[in-house]
């Protein structure tokens, strides 16, 4: 950032262009309440002041990616759609909040404030919601999707601000302009669009043309199938998921870039399979896959759906703690893959054994 803005300096251009970049909530520790949000221990120091002190010298924004869809339950679903509701009452400040992304942003606001820069303009770099999803995902579907962005655009053009920053209008990015049929991961992931691939509305949100507006409301009218991916059912404990037998390594290995840029901000992330981490050996793309995908579907919930990464995931019931999936005798080598498990049965991964070994899958 600092490289790209001395490069606009140089250019004259610093005055113009102002450099920032996006952040998900997955950077504050707390949240809840709002008075109390915070960012990170280590990162606050260490990287966000550093940072929010670039912005302030240069009069950039802090950027963030706010979901209320994300953290809403079916209780308050109404709280996430700016519906009428009960609120939240904030018990430091005694302060009601009506609606989720107030209590989102004065979170961050709290986090930035507590290292001195509530000064700092937010902007809001992405949100939205999604206009299809799994049936036992609260809240997906067209009706919420076209309710949540028209009650967005009215609430942060209106003026009011949040409770801690009151009589400011943000500036807002919804995600996204159009559906992402080839994103791997859950329904929803591909349904944030406001138009389909085909450039067709995917819902009016109030900004289309009459006539556009009245052949999206008569085509909305006509149920659509199921998308086909994942079962939809809510599972317990006692299930992982794992790679497919026979399951390319390029889609493993998409599946790992997606996993690790999904779970950031969500506990230990992809960190035990990068060098150096507990995981990491071995050393393959598929051991590495292996913990990611289960990673992803135990952070997720377990759902089903959750483990379908385009057909190359598999649920077990099967603990893999116990399990002893492969054993070899060869010349000189006797090897198993051995793996350990967290508290909760969630999290595991792989250690190999003795002499010279190749590691298998």
């Amino acid at each position: 950032m600092q490289t790209l803005h001395a490069a606009l300096a140089g250019a004259s251009l610093d005055r113009r262009i102002q450099i920032s970049t996006p952040h998900s909530l997955g950077i504050l520790s707390a949240s809840t309440p709002p008075s109390a949000g915070k960012f990170h221990g280590g990162y606050d120091v260490h990287i966000l002041k550093p940072l929010l002190g670039f912005l302030r010298s240069t009069n950039s924004p802090f950027m963030i990616n706010p979901y209320p869809f994300f953290g809403c339950s079916e209780e308050t679903l109404d709280y996430a759609l700016f519906r009428p509701n009960l609120g939240f009452l904030d018990p430091n400040t005694r302060i009601r909040y009506t609606n989720m992304l107030d209590a989102q942003l004065d979170a961050v606001f709290s986090a930035m404030k507590s290292l001195g820069f509530g000064d700092l303009e937010i902007v809001i770099a992405e949100t939205g919601w999604p206009s299809k999803g799994e049936p036992s995902q609260i809240g997906a579907g067209q009706e919420n999707a076209a309710q949540y962005n028209r009650n967005l655009m009215r609430h942060v053009n209106s003026g009011d601000g949040t409770p801690l920053m009151p009589n400011r209008t943000f500036e807002t990015y919804i995600f996204s302009l159009f559906n992402e049929d080839l994103k791997p991961g859950p329904t929803c992931e591909r349904n944030f669009g406001l138009f389909g691939p085909d450039l067709t509305p995917a819902y009016d949100v109030g900004i289309l043309r009459p006539t556009v507006s009245t052949a999206v409301a008569a085509r909305q009218a006509t149920p659509s199938p199921a998308e086909p991916d994942g079962g939809g059912e809510r599972k317990g404990a006692g299930k992982w998921c794992v790679a497919k037998e026979g399951a390319d390594v390029d889609s493993l290995q998409r599946n790992i870039d997606y996993v690790c840029g999904a779970l950031v901000g969500l506990g230990p992330g992809c960190g035990p399979i990068q060098e150096g981490g507990e995981c990491f050996f071995p050393d393959t793309v598929r051991a590495h896959a292996a913990y990611a995908m289960n990673a992803f579907y135990q952070a997720m919930g377990r759902n089903d759906y959750d483990c379908d990464f385009r057909r190359t995931g598999a649920i077990t019931a099967v603990d893999p703690s116990l399990l002893l999936l492969k054993l070899r005798f060869d010349s000189f080598c006797v090897y198993a893959f051995i793996f350990t498990c967290d508290d909760d049965g969630g999290r595991w991964c792989n250690f190999a054994g003795y002499g010279n070994c190749k590691y298998g899958h």
